[in-house]
């Protein structure tokens, strides 16, 4: 008995230590992935001065970043599966990083599309390496405080994305350079250099880690292979990912997931063009205006969080949040640039508290056994929101002269995310998760005899 408890102690204590060693560094990684995603909202109209890209341009090359990384992502997958998530963590930040310092080189929209296909297959990939490098090293019942710190990142990095940005567009004239050429330069380099640092600072597996004691090794690789064995299909089960797509629930979980991502991406590449309405504003006040709704979203997803713990429905939360995002998007749209920037932050407390509240419904209400699969496709297909959002309201522009029929558009979409959310099932107040995706698995001849 005395062995299992300090088994179990020592499980709790490098699981401890893998938090405060190891998710920095993810962290780390994460702002340096949400600087290069969405440097060129700040840089647009500087492009347009420069290299003569309009509106629709900027929004479609926009928006092509999440077309490759669709494309991309389930081959990356497969490629990190056969090299492990420490060496593809450190390629997929290399290249991504290459190609966003290319793009301060960039002379035309053709030029101008191709670096942002090519920055969405570098970056595909990310998020699945980093999940599936915290079920290598994290036990699942503190996984998916792993992953909400994770997620709850990319509000922080958000949030320091305008003013570093504000800062190096004006550095215009330095060197001969522009300041929008200062903005990839900069950020492109700094993930290479962070990227190439991953690789000697991350360890590969729970055995090469130097930080934890031998007992803890041994401990927590033995919690790991048990929670794998459990999870492993019994009798040699498959998964159908064709019927998955055709199960509804997973339709309506990519039906909300869309809605969220159209929600999270119009503003990151629109915000700012948005706050520059306000008289007076410069790159650098627009830099740091743009993230005061990225500071709000943290608080609110940090309250999220504690509801949420306490809820016994994510249902009702998750619907409370798209609905203030729906309203405050509403109300941006109808007031003046001031009091727009102050609804906008209203509404990303909404759509970024939804996401880390969205990702507890697929968990609890699908089946263990296709639960991996389906998260890939949820994300594939909601990330496809990043395409339409940016790309609508390029056009919008283009055509109006103004963004606000896509804020409308918006609002509408987050209200009809919410009424999905009551079709949703999650799991039985007995604890067992509903099956409502059985004929995704097949099971296998011989058990069917």
């Amino acid at each position: 008995m005395k062995s299992a408890d300090n088994a179990v102690s020592d499980v709790a204590t490098a699981t401890k230590k893998f938090f405060k060693r190891v998710l920095p560094i993810m962290l780390v990684m994460l702002v340096c992935n949400q600087l290069n995603r969405s440097n060129i909202g700040y840089a647009q109209d500087h492009l347009q001065a420069d290299v003569g890209i309009g509106a629709a341009a900027y929004g479609f090359g926009a928006g092509l970043f999440f077309i490759a990384y669709a494309i991309f992502e389930l081959p990356s997958n497969v490629m990190m599966e056969k090299y492990g998530a420490k060496v593809w963590l450190t390629r997929i930040m290399v290249s991504w990083g290459i190609v966003s310092f290319l793009m301060a080189f960039v002379q035309n929209e053709t030029m101008f599309y191709v670096l942002r296909f090519l920055l969405g297959a570098a970056e595909a990939g990310f998020f699945p390496a980093v999940i599936f490098y915290f079920a290598r090293w994290v036990p699942a019942g503190q996984r998916g405080k792993a992953t909400a710190i994770f997620i709850a990142g990319s509000s922080i990095a958000a949030a320091i994305s305008g003013p570093i940005a504000g800062m190096l567009l004006s550095l215009h004239g330095t060197l001969g350079l522009r300041g929008w050429q200062w903005l990839f330069g900069f950020e492109g380099a700094l993930s290479v250099v962070v990227g190439m640092a991953v690789f000697f600072v991350l360890d590969a597996r729970i055995k090469d880690a130097k930080w934890l004691s031998p007992a803890e090794k041994d401990a927590l690789s033995q919690a790991i292979s048990d929670e794998d064995a459990q999870h492993t299909t019994a009798g040699g089960a498959k998964i159908n990912r064709w019927k998955m797509l055709l199960n509804p629930q997973i339709l309506l979980l990519c039906g909300i997931y869309f809605s969220v991502q159209l929600s999270i991406y119009a503003n990151t590449f629109w915000l700012p063009s948005i706050i520059k309405q306000i008289p007076g504003t410069t790159d650098l006040t627009v830099g740091f205006l743009s993230s005061i709704p990225w500071v709000c979203a943290v608080f609110a997803m940090y309250f999220a969080a504690k509801l949420q713990d306490k809820a016994k429905s994510k249902r009702p939360l998750l619907v409370v949040a798209l609905l203030v995002a729906a309203v405050g998007t509403f109300a941006a749209a109808i007031a003046s640039p001031v009091m727009a920037l102050v609804f906008l932050a209203i509404a990303a407390m909404g759509f970024k508290s939804a996401s880390p509240l969205f990702w507890t419904i697929p968990q609890s209400g699908l089946h263990p056994m296709i639960l991996a699969p389906a998260i890939a496709i949820i994300n594939s297909l909601g990330n496809l929101g990043g395409f339409v959002a940016p790309f609508g309201f390029g056009i919008i522009k283009e055509q109006t002269g103004s963004v606000i029929p896509g804020l409308f558009a918006l609002a509408a979409a987050s209200t009809i995310a919410a009424g999905l959310v009551y079709f949703l099932k999650e799991r039985r107040t007995d604890g067992a998760p509903v099956q409502v995706e059985e004929a995704a698995v097949q099971e296998p001849v011989a058990s069917r005899a």
